[in-house]
């Protein structure tokens, strides 16, 4: 049987495929069913000027100033699987094959250009541009899961702001990249750019040419002459789920909100919520972006697995932001397997408290399932009454800064509802 497909789905709706003046972004994280995934804030920092930077595997230079950040990431890694900045940046990542050979050793990782895309960006362009320009000098590669045995992958990335979208799909160094400026759009383990390319690696189509991929006189079809000849059985297998999240997109165009973009990322007959042999979706990330610059943006965060079993609970930033530590996983420093060489010859227990309580509380469902239900209608309750507040909110009806510790409060009201 074919091996499940092991990476996620990204989703963009912008006016006017969305219902409000909003950018409405979306995304499932589909990682080993195992793996911990905590949500980690970062505060905006200036930096020394020769800093280095430690990433995942390898260390780069530190730029003089980064961003706040809220990332959403499995626990083991430094980079991040999606996540939004305080500049109202969202960015999220696909895992994908191409001609393109993934290079052996340790380069960084796609989740790493997440982060320091965020880090960096201060727009979905600008954002780009610290992706491309770091594949240049740093390229990409290295184990992608917590694993000694191999796997590894090239990087598509759906990049969103307050005004536009871009879709950029990499194949080594070399990248081709798409503007998405209305409507709805979303990415899955495929390589979808066409003819409408918006921007290129300068050497993309030489190198096409060159390898024999395209005869330089036929239109240049990225995702044709860079898709592989015999693709992995994932990426085949997440064609199904591509299709099947178009589809559930497009079926809300013109409505979307973010209680229908959690409703995509909790559809399970689709596949966009995955639980399938060794993979499932282990966290979850929606985001409101409001086109009016005067109002903030929301992002909100399962920081725990299946979020059809999951509470999206909102994160704003501000003056008073800071690291909510019941979704923070314990630190292993030096001793971390995953920094020891050779890596990952063991495992440790990462699970963050919200973590250790919502397993709890699966486990409970399967014996008790009346009382399982009765609390999971409570916590979608809760739910329902943030997007609520939300909403008064960005009418101007309740002031912003009343909202910042809703993300802290709600995780501790989820704990406390599960003990």
């Amino acid at each position: 049987m074919a091996e499940a497909p092991s990476s996620c789905d990204c989703f963009v709706s912008l006016p006017p495929g969305s219902r409000d003046d909003q950018v409405i972004f979306g995304k499932n994280s589909d990682r080993p069913r195992d793996e911990v995934q905590e949500v980690v804030y970062c505060p905006a920092a200036s930096h020394p000027p020769g800093s280095t930077l430690e990433c995942t595997f390898i260390q780069i230079p530190q730029v003089d100033r980064t961003h706040a950040v809220i990332l959403s990431k499995p626990a083991w890694m430094w980079g991040a699987e999606m996540g939004a900045n305080d500049r109202g940046v969202c960015v999220g990542n696909e895992a994908v094959w191409t001609r393109e050979p993934v290079a052996p050793g340790e380069a960084l990782l796609g989740m790493d250009l997440v982060r320091l895309s965020l880090e960096r960006g201060d727009s979905a362009r600008t954002a780009l541009t610290v992706i491309t320009d770091l594949l240049e000098l740093h390229g990409q590669g290295g184990q992608c899961r917590e694993d000694p045995e191999p796997f590894s992958y090239h990087n598509t990335f759906l990049l969103v702001d307050r005004s536009e979208a871009w879709v950029l799909e990499t194949a080594g160094r070399l990248w081709a990249a798409h503007r998405v400026p209305a409507g709805v759009k979303n990415i899955s383990n495929q390589l979808t750019i066409g003819t409408e390319i918006s921007a290129e690696h300068p050497e993309l189509r030489t190198v096409a040419r060159d390898q024999g991929w395209w005869d330089g006189q036929e239109p240049f079809h990225f995702s044709q002459v860079f898709s592989p000849e015999n693709p992995p059985a994932r990426m085949e297998l997440a064609k199904r789920r591509y299709q099947g999240g178009r589809e559930l997109l497009q079926k809300h165009e013109g409505s979307v909100t973010a209680e229908v973009m959690m409703s995509i990322l909790r559809d399970k007959p689709s596949g966009v919520c995955m639980d399938s042999g060794g993979f499932r979706t282990t966290g979850s990330m929606v985001s409101v972006l409001p086109t009016d610059p005067s109002l903030p943006c929301i992002h909100f965060f399962t920081a725990t697995p299946d979020p059809s079993r999951s509470v999206f609970k909102p994160f704003i930033f501000s003056d008073h932001s800071a690291p909510v530590l019941s979704v923070v996983s314990p630190q292993f420093g030096p001793e971390d397997p995953a920094r020891k060489q050779p890596r990952f010859q063991t495992r440790v227990d990462r699970r963050h408290d919200l973590y250790k309580a919502h397993q709890g509380a699966l486990i409970t469902m399967e014996t008790e399932r009346e009382e399982a239900s009765a609390v999971y209608s409570i916590l979608r309750d809760l739910e329902s009454q943030c997007l609520t507040e939300i909403s008064a909110m960005l009418s101007g009806d309740v002031p912003g800064d009343e909202l910042g510790d809703l993300f802290l409060d709600c995780v501790d009201t989820e704990i406390k509802f599960y003990q």
